[in-house]
């Protein structure tokens, strides 16, 4: 109760201390006699104390000396009077300054105390946050002591190596990692890595997969620690093995098609002379024109091979996606090369039906062509343009290398005028023409344009 009357607002605690500084003159000036009141007047001044700034203190411990010199009974004299006044007022300012540094001190306490139990449950916050986002991670995430010894490791690294719950720690890493070996035992090296490499890693029943291991090392107290995080890049291999396998081989196919088509034109030129010659019976027992018949048969045969569709691998693609891989790869070489790259690509281009290696090979050929052809050029530019017209996407590379001498050359393999074997364009054309697309070439003043359509998915749908 004592404790309460000293509490409250600003106006209550004044109030509450003006009425006890006049209680206590009232009952100084009614009681007469030796008893000198003036010292309860300390405990309106610790009440005024915590809510009075100190000159204001200090008005109020001039009105409470005052009122106990007046109020009183003993004489006031020269030799006494000013002594007893100052004591008094010492007193009672001294009182009120005291409970008011004491008021500041323990606000100062508590806010600086709820400030720390503000940081505390932030920092419990933070560290369950961080918990679940380490358990929750689709990526193996593993602590190391500088001997390589497991610290903490989240579910997704024991389900990586094949590992029960909580049978990761205490282990050596490298049992797994060998290549992190080295580098969770750099403890006399003040270097700290931040880097990232693939590797292979082992699991508990013996198998081995490719991992990708970013990892950091840092210092504690009890030496250098090792933080990784690992993904288990097995299927991205294989499935970048199988799609280079497809590439090659309809690759492969497309070519020996082409090459069939050549040795056709030349088995059909020597067949009609064979042909000619045994009618004649004159080398009719030649050995060496019975073997020159085999010959014709044999490259008849081999011309047998063509090219025929290819359209396992097609499905329903977003080209834009395709053309924002496409400007990833080849906005360095264009930077490298000097030459002004210019995209006007539509924010949603419809599906189309492709097959996705083989549209980014066509669109990284065409490319590469326009590169090869700028390179003589002081004013280089190469503009990609993307649009929709009559339900198909039409992708237009165009550039301003001078064009096409003989475009009519274009899109057969062996040209002799080509600088190389000419069998890109020709694979590229192969390859969009087994998807029920188009490469053409079109001829513009002082540069060229060679144009890839691709078929939309309802367009593919109602030609199946």
């Amino acid at each position: 109760m004592y404790a309460a009357f000293f509490k409250g607002n600003k106006q209550t605690v004044l109030l509450k201390a003006g009425l006890l500084i006049a209680a206590i003159a009232i009952l100084d000036w009614r009681i007469v006699g030796e008893i000198p009141l003036g010292l309860l007047y300390l405990v309106p001044m610790l009440m005024v104390g915590s809510v009075l700034n100190p000159w204001q203190i200090s008005v109020i411990a001039a009105l409470c000396t005052f009122l106990a010199e007046n109020f009183d009974d003993l004489p006031w004299n020269l030799r006494a009077g000013p002594s007893r006044d100052l004591l008094y007022f010492a007193a009672f300012i001294g009182a009120g300054l005291f409970v008011r540094e004491v008021n500041i001190n323990r606000t100062m306490a508590q806010k600086h105390l709820d400030e720390i139990q503000h940081q505390s449950e932030a920092l419990r916050e933070a560290e369950e946050q961080l918990r679940i986002l380490i358990e929750s991670s689709p990526a193996a995430i593993v602590t190391t002591d500088s001997n390589g010894r497991v610290l903490m490791a989240n579910e997704a690294a024991h389900r990586m190596l094949a590992l029960q719950a909580n049978a990761l720690q205490g282990q050596f890493i490298h049992h797994y990692f060998p290549s992190l070996a080295n580098v969770s035992r750099q403890e006399a090296s003040p270097r700290l890595f931040r880097t990232m490499m693939q590797a292979r890693g082992q699991r508990a029943d013996g198998e081995v997969f490719l991992a990708e291991i970013c990892f950091s090392t840092y210092r504690t107290g009890n030496g250098s620690h090792l933080a990784a995080m690992i993904l288990d890049t097995s299927e991205e291999l294989r499935s970048q093995e199988e799609t280079s396998l497809h590439q090659m081989l309809a690759g492969s196919r497309i070519a020996a098609a082409a090459v069939s088509h050549e040795v056709r034109n030349v088995s059909g030129a020597i067949a009609v002379v064979h042909q000619n010659l045994a009618r004649s019976g004159l080398l009719a027992q030649n050995k060496d024109f019975e073997a020159l018949g085999n010959l014709v048969r044999a490259l008849e045969r081999i011309a047998a091979v063509d090219l025929r569709q290819y359209t396992d691998q097609t499905a329903e693609i977003d080209p834009n996606s395709v053309l924002d891989d496409l400007r990833i790869i080849v906005t360095p070489r264009l930077r490298e090369a000097g030459i002004k790259g210019g995209w006007d690509i539509p924010p949603e281009l419809p599906s189309v039906w492709a097959d996705r290696q083989s549209l980014m090979q066509v669109f990284l050929n065409l490319t590469s062509n326009s590169i090869r052809a700028l390179a003589d050029r002081d004013d280089r530019v190469l503009s990609i343009t993307a649009r929709t017209c009559d339900r198909c996407v039409i992708v237009e590379f165009t550039d301003n290398a001078g064009g096409i001498p003989y475009p009519d050359h274009l899109f057969h393999p062996f040209q002799q005028e080509a600088k190389v074997s000419g069998l890109g364009l020709f694979l590229s054309r192969a390859f969009m023409r087994a998807s029920r697309g188009e490469l053409r070439y079109k001829p513009l003043p002082g540069g060229a344009c060679f144009v890839v359509e691709m078929p939309t998915v309802e367009e593919s749908k109602s030609l199946a």
